[in-house]
């Protein structure tokens, strides 16, 4: 007589769907977790810092700096920055402005000579005056000159007027300490041009006051 064998009961295929997707589900939150922990236990690369800017210095305020005593070090930069301004406007060595002012004044913001010229370029208050109406400057009076900025810039401009006048540098330099009227004379009438404050002048450029190249 056969013997009857029974089989075990196959599980429907949408009976095991739950298990299986539970199953992954339990896999997942582990993986999650373990990789948590991981990271964790690893720490995070330190930030690079950003690259800090180079700070190269300005060689006219150093000059100034080293030079001007009279000026605080808001007045030295802003100072240079006219001198590198005003220098580039008239094409003019910025060196040669640094050895004016220094063999004008010594770098002294309020410095008066025994004729009435003033500040760091010497200049005169009437010579000041109808300059800074040809710049559209304003014009306090003669203490206008006692600005160290509107010196330099009144100073400067007055160069470039005797350099476009006489069409020679070192001619406009003996006229800038001279006077212009004085030199047009002795030009008219073939005297020779006074040399000693060019001299002066040039050698003090020659010897260091040349922190630029010339712009001219």
């Amino acid at each position: 007589m056969p013997v009857a064998v029974r089989s075990a009961p196959v599980e429907a295929p949408q009976a095991m769907i739950p298990r299986v997707g539970a199953a992954l589900l339990v896999a997942l939150v582990v993986a999650t977790v373990s990789c948590q922990v991981q990271d964790a236990s690893v720490p995070a690369p330190e930030a690079v810092p950003a690259a800090r800017a180079v700070v190269v210095p300005d060689s006219i305020a150093r000059h100034l700096a080293e030079r001007a005593a009279s000026l605080t070090p808001a007045e030295v930069e802003r100072v240079a920055d006219a001198i590198r301004v005003e220098s580039a406007r008239f094409g003019l060595p910025t060196g040669l402005v640094l050895a004016m002012i220094e063999v004008e004044s010594q770098f002294d913001a309020f410095a008066v000579s025994r004729v009435g010229a003033m500040g760091m370029m010497q200049i005169l208050p009437s010579t000041g005056k109808a300059l800074a109406a040809r710049l559209g400057m304003g014009w306090r009076g003669p203490r206008t000159l006692f600005d160290p900025v509107a010196n330099v810039r009144l100073g400067i401009a007055y160069l470039a007027e005797l350099r476009d006048r006489f069409g020679h540098l070192p001619t406009a330099l003996a006229a800038y300490n001279w006077g212009p009227s004085a030199i047009g004379r002795r030009l008219s009438t073939g005297a020779p041009i006074p040399k000693g404050y060019v001299q002066r002048v040039l050698a003090v450029q020659r010897r260091g006051a040349q922190p630029e190249a010339s712009t001219s």
